[in-house]
Order: structure tokens, then sequence, then C-alpha cells
């Protein structure tokens, strides 16, 4: 609060600017008096003319605070951008020129080895522990349970190591959310290798690697099919981040081949055996009903399933020295070493002692089974299991006492809810069973707490731009009872059965503290408690809501907002293109999945953006970790699926991890969605190294798809496609079957239609990175893929789909979506929209060239205008950078992301550039008829932020992710 009076006194300094001022001062006074916890901007000064300047004072105030942290950073040195912008930034500065700007060379041609990961990472060295004094408990981590698109996690914690069990999709941005430190985890395990428990391994290990000063690495374990994925992270994660996977079980083997003996692999497998527990593995494959003579045929990769079996050590009775006395011992060595559980010999009686003379009796320790048993014929392996023995209650045979205290079940819902594996459940006695797979009842509660809020809020403000989220009814999540969700069939008999909550605890140790623990999961949210914040935060929020609400009433009263409007000429502006007119609200929508750079955040996912083409279908660009999720929590798990199998195009601009690690899970979830339906395989287009690890990855499991290098997207290569297949059209029947020299004609056509772009020609500065033989492509191998290509635009009602190089790292492309044209009501012909997409890019010639005359750009803005040396290192953009492409070429409307996920919430801007721009949030969806009103409520949805404008110069925490691609 004083920083903000600070600043309102500089602005009103002078006497100019308080008689400008006047009509504003009396509002402002009684706003003044908010409580420090809302330091709102009152919505009087908010729509005044004065708003801007206020804000340019905000944002260069915090220029100058990160500005002074970039001069310790070891990239401030490196070389500056050269720019020069138009008179008024305020102003559209179509026309004006820019330098080009400066970029880092070694990182565009792959050869900036500085942020990489080491060549060696170590494991952390953890300190003994006592299992007498250690706390331990095992503990859901319930990514998925909400959107049902992945495993739920399961952490085993003891107070020195942490083993994680599955790591799905959006496992970092759950432990980011609810504080769980990635650091601290010694091993990770698969209860199988598919992407619905693996999806998040790639970021997790990318994540792990960066960590602090010299990086750390974890042990992973998995069956043997842990090898087809390993195989495919090293197309895009060093070796470094993957030395210490383990794999266990049989060898993988092709489809149809058979198996002898797989007996051998039935006993359990012991992984780790230290002080504090021993984790065996217990293989589970499909029983297959045809057998002969011991065969198993049909072992295909993803098979393999395991049960993990956590066991801690027994806690030594009490020792009696009393007894030991008796017995002629005396206190010293020999009391140690019937302490330790060796028998000793008394000299005195002439006798041996064994422990259980002068000690109490053993108790046993805990013991947790973590059991996945994915389908049918894997619960008939389960059932028939004999190196489970042991551990059931009702078998007689056993030669230790082993109690089962806790089973956690991944299984899905529709096996464990069978007769059988019901009947499985309660051989188990009194074991605690915790329902941990896909359960209806965990879809009300959102696990991403803190995003979910920042949604409501901006539904609120803003519901044409921010749809009310597709899956979580709050008003009918507080309906539910308070155990409701604990209740289940079955619980008859001894065998006691709940659903598990997200962050639900079963404590092990200590001993008498064993059995459930909700005290860590999280309170229900409540719809109507969420307003009731923001109403208290912002006291203004109900008349900013209004105000937003008649953007899109064009029969609205002309009221002060509207005068206001009047008053600034952007906001007037009605420079319409003709792509607009007429234009149907089922014609497109653009869905900002995910927002943030580099890794998951608590409010930000990584890139992906949905193009909805409504009856049409939808395309996907960049499809970083979580899209799937984010793609139900935007349309519901039903809404998203019907996305997933109206997909027309998946369109990669890169390989970092960020862009493309969900690409496996959304190529999955459609195969299964189309099962037994007539479909085409799915077209993947991106840079060539993603299809080197999509062949790898399916040797896993098939992702029914097909591959086109974005090489053979670009405009000239398209050209030269183009011109193949007019004179495909034109050839006779006979010229037709001399397909060799056809293909040998389209190859010398693409190497002679100067596909070379102006950014990559000889003599240009990127010389060098566009790889030389093999540039352009060869077009005749890839002929039918694009006729596909060609097929599925006209089906989708596109005209173009054109990729283009542009300046981020070996292989970045941008892309540019054109629609057909159409006939208005009158018969007259109105050109299609044109959306381009800049992937991560410095700004370049190329964007430049393909943003003319777009629609919509939308580009990324990393990092603030003060850390253009960063982004000049990292080849990224600033903000400024980004706006002034698009008014360069003049493009419509520009939408900002890829944010640096330092700014949590909001970024930093400058407001004197935002006249035709607009700030992009998770799960926004922009509809094309909504463009006019775009950049209008831009100054409505920092509101909601304000106190995320003011950044505390004691915030030096260092970005985590700014060491990522």
């Amino acid at each position: 609060m004083p920083c903000m009076i600070s600043n309102l006194r500089l602005l009103f300094s002078s006497s100019a600017t308080a008689a400008a001022a006047a009509p504003f001062l009396s509002p402002l006074k009684l706003k003044l008096r908010w409580p420090p916890s809302s330091p709102v901007l009152p919505l009087a000064l908010l729509s005044s003319p004065l708003s801007r300047p206020l804000f340019t004072v905000f944002s260069a105030v915090d220029r100058r605070r990160r500005r002074r942290r970039l001069r310790h950073s070891p990239d401030f040195a490196r070389g500056r951008s050269r720019r020069t912008f138009g008179d008024d930034p305020g102003r559209d500065t179509e026309g004006a020129s820019m330098e080009e700007p400066g970029f880092n060379r070694q990182r565009a041609e792959g050869r900036d080895r500085s942020e990489g990961p080491r060549k060696e990472l170590q494991l952390k060295k953890r300190a003994r522990a006592n299992p007498v004094s250690t706390i331990s408990y095992v503990q859901i981590l319930g990514t998925g349970m909400d959107t049902q698109d992945t495993s739920p996690s399961v952490l085993l914690f003891f107070d020195h190591q942490r083993f994680i069990f599955n790591a799905g999709e959006g496992l970092q941005r759950f432990c980011t959310e609810h504080k769980i430190k990635l650091s601290k985890i010694d091993h990770i395990f698969l209860s199988r290798v598919c992407s619905e428990t693996s999806g998040g391994l790639p970021g997790l290990l990318l994540t792990l690697a960066g960590i602090g000063d010299e990086g750390m690495s974890v042990n992973v374990w998995g069956p043997s099919d842990l090898k087809y994925l390993v195989d495919a992270m090293k197309s895009f994660i060093p070796n470094a981040a993957m030395v210490h996977t383990k794999s266990f079980g049989p060898a993988p083997i092709s489809d149809a081949a058979a198996i002898r003996d797989l007996n051998q692999f039935a006993d359990p497998i012991i992984l780790v055996d230290d002080d504090v527990v021993k984790i065996s593995a217990v293989l589970l494959w499909p029983e297959e009903s045809g057998q002969n003579n011991g065969v198993y045929c049909a072992m295909r990769p993803g098979d393999m399933s395991v049960v993990y079996v956590c066991e801690l050590p027994e806690l030594k009775g009490r020792f009696h020295p009393e007894r030991a006395k008796e017995k002629g011992l005396r206190p010293g060595p020999e009391y140690r070493e019937l302490q330790v559980g060796k028998s000793v010999f008394s000299k005195r009686l002439n006798i041996t002692v064994h422990p259980s003379d002068v000690m109490d009796p053993s108790i046993p320790g805990p013991v947790v089974l973590i059991v996945d048993c994915p389908t049918q014929s894997h619960l008939q392996r389960l059932s028939s299991l004999g190196s489970l023995n042991d551990y059931y209650a009702d078998f007689l045979g056993k030669e230790t006492q082993k109690t089962v205290t806790c089973v956690i079940h991944l299984s899905p819902a529709s096996i464990v809810s069978s007769p059988d594996y019901k009947n499985w459940m309660k051989r188990f006695g009194s074991a605690q069973h915790i329902i941990a797979g896909h359960e209806m009842k965990n879809i009300e509660i959102p696990i991403l707490c803190s995003s979910s809020r920042i949604a409501a809020r901006l539904n609120y403000l803003c519901p044409q731009l921010f749809p009310a989220s597709g899956f979580w009814s709050l008003e009918q999540s507080c309906l539910l009872a308070p155990d409701s969700v604990h209740l289940s069939e079955g619980t008859s008999l001894s065998c006691q059965r709940i659903s598990a909550e997200n962050l639900l605890k079963f404590t092990l140790r200590p001993r008498d503290k064993i059995g459930l623990d909700r005290s860590y999961v999280p309170n229900k949210m409540v719809h109507s408690n969420i307003m009731d914040e923001l109403h208290t935060e912002i006291p203004d929020i109900a008349e900013a809501a209004q105000h937003v609400h008649d953007f899109w009433n064009e029969t609205g009263e002309m009221g002060e907002e509207r005068r206001f409007m009047q008053e600034e000429p952007w906001l007037s502006e009605n420079n319409l293109p003709n792509c607009l007119e007429n234009i149907r609200r089922d014609d497109l929508e653009i869905v900002l999945l995910g927002t943030g750079s580099s890794q998951p955040s608590k409010y930000r996912n990584v890139s992906s953006i949905y193009i909805n083409l409504f009856a049409k279908g939808g395309l996907l660009l960049d499809c970083g970790e979580g899209t799937l999720g984010q793609m139900k929590r935007r349309f519901g798990v039903g809404g998203a699926d019907d996305a997933m199998k109206g997909l027309r195009c998946i369109w990669i601009s890169h390989i970092h991890a960020d862009h493309h690690s969900g690409l496996a899970r959304i190529l999955a979830q459609r195969r299964d969605l189309l099962k037994g339906v007539p479909h085409e395989p799915l077209l993947v287009i991106g840079p060539r190294q993603l299809k080197r690890y999509l062949d790898a990855y399916q040797r896993l499991e098939d992702l029914d798809m097909q591959f086109l290098d974005c090489r053979n997207t670009t405009e000239a290569s398209l050209n030269v496609f183009q011109e193949a297949s007019e004179s495909s059209m034109d050839q006779s029947s006979a010229e037709s079957s001399n397909s060799h020299d056809g293909s040998r004609e389209i190859t010398n056509r693409s190497r002679t239609n100067g596909a070379d772009s102006t950014l990559f020609a000889r003599g240009a500065p990127m010389q060098s990175f566009w790889k030389r033989p093999g540039s352009p492509p060869d077009i005749s191998v890839a002929f039918p893929v694009l006729q596909n290509m060609k097929k599925m635009l006209k089906e989708a009602g596109l005209e173009a789909l054109v990729s283009f190089p542009v300046v981020h790292c070996p292989q970045a492309f941008g892309v540019v979506l054109k629609a057909l044209e159409r006939l208005n009501s009158d018969g007259k012909l109105i050109e299609g929209w044109k959306i381009v997409y800049s992937g991560d890019t410095r700004p370049c010639p190329e964007l430049t060239e393909a943003s003319r005359g777009a629609t919509v750009l939308i580009h990324e803005a990393t990092f603030e205008d003060s850390m253009v040396d960063e982004a000049i290192a990292r080849n990224h953009s600033t903000t400024e950078e980004a706006i002034q492409v698009g008014a360069l070429a003049g493009v419509y409307r520009i939408v900002l992301t890829h944010f640096s996920q330092r700014y949590p919430k909001i970024p930093v801007f400058d407001e004197a550039y935002m006249h035709k721009t607009c700030i992009a949030f998770d799960l926004m969806s922009i509809n094309i008829a909504d463009l006019p009103v775009l950049p209008k409520v831009l100054p409505y949805l920092k509101m909601l932020f304000w106190n995320e404008m003011i950044v505390d110069e004691s915030d030096d925490t260092r970005d985590s992710v700014s060491l990522a691609p």
C-alpha cells in the first residue's frame, strides 16, 4: 500500500496532471482506505484516461527491480537486441521498421551446452535411518483423479527417503501445488509402462536434472518394457538423466511371440532392501486361455503389470538385562549380540543363550501392497499367484507371519467392482483397502485447487472468454455428504474398503498412530465462498463484470464506461477485417490449454492450443504434458473424448519436452476411443527428431498415427507438391506407370524450386543452422501423406497449413492456418481467417512475413521487456518484441502466451503497447466473433491480479525453469 501511494504521488505531481485528475480524486480518496491485503485500483481510476500512465509507472518500477537482478545473471553479457520502433507505441505501427534482432547462434544450431545436464548426475546420498524412530506413511497423490486422464501416484514416505509409484502426466504440477519436494525423491516405480502411468516421467527427469548446481537423478524401476520408453526418451532427454533406469522381468519380445516357462518369473524380485524398507516386485501378465505345453502366446509390449510389496522391518522386542544376567552373561558384546538377533554361549553356565530367552517377541513390520490389475485377463493371473500366499490371512501354510496392513488398488473401477476381484480382496483379512483407480466420485473435486480458484474468478468476470469448467460443478461438490466418498459396497465381513481422496495418508510408523489420516485432505471448495472472497478483496468486481458484459451487448446504454471508451482512440477503432464480416460463432474458437513455458506450474500448464472448428473437428498446436487433462477441464470428460475423436491433426513446433511430451497420451486416448470404429490414423506434423521419438515409442504401444515432417509443409515444399499433383492429373495411365521417373522428377523439382527461405539462405546469419544436405526434403517420400493432409484440410474447412522456420533451436517452426473462402448472405465472396502461431522463437523475418495480414497472431512472450538479454540468450521473445512483430505485419489481434513461470499469474508488460493485444490464460477460449472486443477486456483482467503487478524486492527466488529450454 505505501508503494501504491508513493507512485500515485509521482503520477499526480505536476499541476497539469493534478488538474486533469480532479474529476477522479474524490472517488480515489474513498478507495485509498482499502485494507493493505487488497491493494486494488478503484474502478473509477481504472476507467480513467490516467490508467495507462499509472500502469506504466508500476511496470517501470518492476522493470528497474528486475534489471538489478539481471545484472548478476551470467547471461547479462550476451549481445543486446537492436530495435527501432514507431514514434508512438500506443498507435498502430504498421510500416515501422525493426532491425534484425540478436539471437544465440549456438543455441539455435544445437551447440549450446552451457545449460544442459551434466555428464554425470549423482544420486542423493541418504543418511542411515533408525527403523524404530523413523516416521513412515503412504499417501495418495491424486493426479488424474478428477479428470480420469492418468493413473494416480502413491508416495511412500520415510524421514530420509521418498518412493513414488507411477508418474503420470501432471505429477510435477501436482507436487508444486501441494508443496511436495521433488528433490527428495529417491526412487520412481512404474506399475505398467504406458502413457497413463509414465506420461509425467520425461518432464520430471528434466526438472530433476536442472535442480541445483550439479543436478540430480533418481532410480527409475519398471518391467522390461521400460527399455522401450527409455529408448524413445533418448530423442530429447540427455542420457545423463536416465543412467539409473532399471528394468526387471522377461526380456521384451515382439508381437505374437512366445515365452516358455514364464513361471521362472513368478517369485518376487527384490528391488530395494535397506534399513527401513524392502520393496519387491511381483510380475503380473495376462492369463491366456489358449496354452499348449507351457507356451504362453501373444505377450505384447505393455502387457506386463506389477504388484509392488513394501515391507517395513520388524521391531525388535524389549531386551531384559536381568534375564541375561541370570543366564550368566555380562553387559557388553554379549548383550549387543543378543539384541541384534544372534545367540551367544554362556561360559559361566555352559549353555547357549538365544535372543528369545532374554527378549520379548518381535513385532512384525507393516506390509503395503500396491496393485495394478488392468484387465480381466490379468485378474485371472492375479488370483492364482502363489508368490502372494504368505500375505493371505486365510492361507494356512505360511512359513512366516506376514500381515498385510494396507492395499492400494490402482486397478480400474470395472475390475475392482467385479466379484472375482472382491473375493480376492477378502483374502487379506482386516487389511485396509484404498481404491485409488478412476471412480466417478472424484470428478466433482478439482485436484489443482489454485488454478481452479483462478478459473472461477475469471469466469465470474468474463464468462465469454472463460467458460465454466466442463467437469467441475462447485455447487454440486458441496452437496456431497461428508463421508460419502468413504462408503462403498462390499464393506461387510472383515474387508475394510474406502475410496481414495487426494492426499489421504495411511500412517505406518510410529506404531501407535497406524491407520488412516485425513488431516491433509484439502477442504472442499464451495463456489459461493470463492465469490465472497473475490468481492471482499475487490469491492468493484461486480461493476467491472457488468462493464465487461456490456462489451457483448451492443444495445447497452451509453454510461460512463461507454464515454470513456470513446475517449480512448484505440478502443473506438472499427477496422474490422473482411474475414470477420457476418462471422458465425461456430466457425472457430481458439482454446489456450497451456500458456506457461518450460515446466508445469501452479497456475499455468505448458504449451498447447486447441483450434476448435466445431462440427468440422479440431487441431492441436503443440501438445505439452497434461494437454489431455486440460481438455477435460475445459470440455468435461465426455466433451474431451468427443474432441479427441474429432481431431484432424496435431502440429508440433519443436522437440523441447514442454511442447510435445503430452502427445503420446493424446494419441493413446484417441486410439482407445476409436477402437472398433472405422477411422484414419491421425496426422502428426512435427520436426524430424519427433519422428525418431514416435517410432521408438510405438514399439511400446501403437499410437495409430502417421507422421509428416514440418519441412514437407513449408511454402516451397507445398508448391512442389501442388505442381506434382497437377501434373499427375494430366498424365496418361501409361505415363503414370513409370513411377520411378515421376518420383525423380518431383525430387529434382523440389531441389530447384527455391525452397530456402530468406532467413536461412546462403550468406544469411542462420545459414549453418539449416542443415545441408537434406534441405529441402525429398517430397516424393512424403507425397502420400501430403495427399492425406490435403484431404484433411478440405474436410476441416481449411485452405492451407504452412510451416515456416523460426529461430530457437534446430528444426524449430511456426505455422499458418488459413480458412477457406466463404459466401455471405448476399452471395459475396469473403476471404477466410488466418491464424499464425509462432512456436518458440526470437523475432525473425520469416515470422513477420508469415504473419502479414493475419487475423490472429499467437506469439510467445517468455520474458518481460527488461530481460531482453536473457531472451536473446535463450532465443525467446519479450512482450514488446512479440507485439512489435504483430504491428509490423499488420496483424488484427495479438495473443501473447508461453510466459516464463517466474510470472505465476500474470506477466509484466507495458500498457502502452496493448492496444490490439491480449494476455493468454489457461483454458481461455477466444471465439472468432469476440475478436473486436478482446483488447478491451485486458484492463479488467488485471484487476484480478493487481497484487501480482508489484513484485517485492525481497523476492529473489531463482527461476528454476530458466535453465530449461
